[in-house]
């Protein structure tokens, strides 16, 4: 049972002034999506992560900087987890966007939403899931069914792949919320993911990490559900930092 977490970037200075940045280059964090890049480091102090991935994007390649300085690792860009192309509403206000007829498309059938000269929502959600898949397998491969990896991305696409782990359909996406420099966690198992939080802003996620096999178990963790609900992760004891 790999453990994926997803790390929304940091304010950006499109966030800060409302404007959809899309894949227009050079948009960097601003002074609080800075600093939320390195509150991040703490964080995630007690989780043991064996790769990261990221987005191309330079807001996205700034947030993790902190985390992989601190861990002497190094990211691997992925274009298939990029920021939604939206075309010709790169660049726009969103204020002036609301006006536009596809707005309402967005909102409430998102499934059937292609931005003007850019890409639709489905084929970002489908890259976006293909890409998870890989990265997943591989990571699987490579450090064991108990690894913890990260992906940094954006708000569109984190939703898209959270709405495929909880197996809605698209239409349902934009009834998740996820807040800049957030935390969702997704257990992936050989049949069906489990999503274990979403949009966290708060402190210690040490408790995300699988627990240690029993004797006898092979660590892969299992497909089912718990009847009745989870009974909670174990204590965990606190970070050394």
């Amino acid at each position: 049972m790999t453990t994926l977490i997803l790390l929304r970037h940091g304010r950006s200075s499109a966030n800060a002034a409302g404007v959809l940045a899309g894949r227009t280059p050079g948009v960097e964090l601003d002074e609080t999506g800075r600093a939320q890049a390195v509150r991040v480091v703490d964080r995630l102090a007690g989780v043991p992560l064996s790769a990261v991935v990221s987005s191309p994007a330079l807001r996205c390649e700034q947030t993790v900087a902190p985390l992989l300085a601190d861990r002497g690792l190094t990211a691997v860009s992925e274009p298939g987890l990029a920021e939604v192309d939206y075309g010709s509403w790169t660049g726009r206000e969103l204020r002036k966007l609301t006006e536009e007829p596809l707005w309402r498309v967005v909102q409430v059938h998102p499934s059937a939403a292609v931005f003007p000269d850019g890409e639709g929502l489905a084929g970002m959600q489908a890259r976006a899931v293909a890409a998870v898949r890989h990265h997943d397998a591989r990571i699987a491969a490579e450090h064991g069914n108990r690894a913890v990896w990260l992906v940094c991305s954006h708000g569109d696409v984190i939703k898209s792949i959270l709405a495929d782990a909880l197996a809605s359909h698209l239409d349902n996406f934009q009834r998740i919320v996820v807040d800049p420099c957030s935390i969702s966690v997704v257990h992936y198992t050989e049949t069906r993911p489990f999503v274990v939080r979403v949009n966290d802003l708060g402190g210690d996620v040490a408790g995300l990490v699988p627990p240690v096999p029993k004797p006898g178990e092979d660590g892969a963790g299992t497909s089912d559900a718990v009847v009745g609900g989870s009974v909670g992760q174990p204590e965990q004891a606190p970070a050394g930092r």
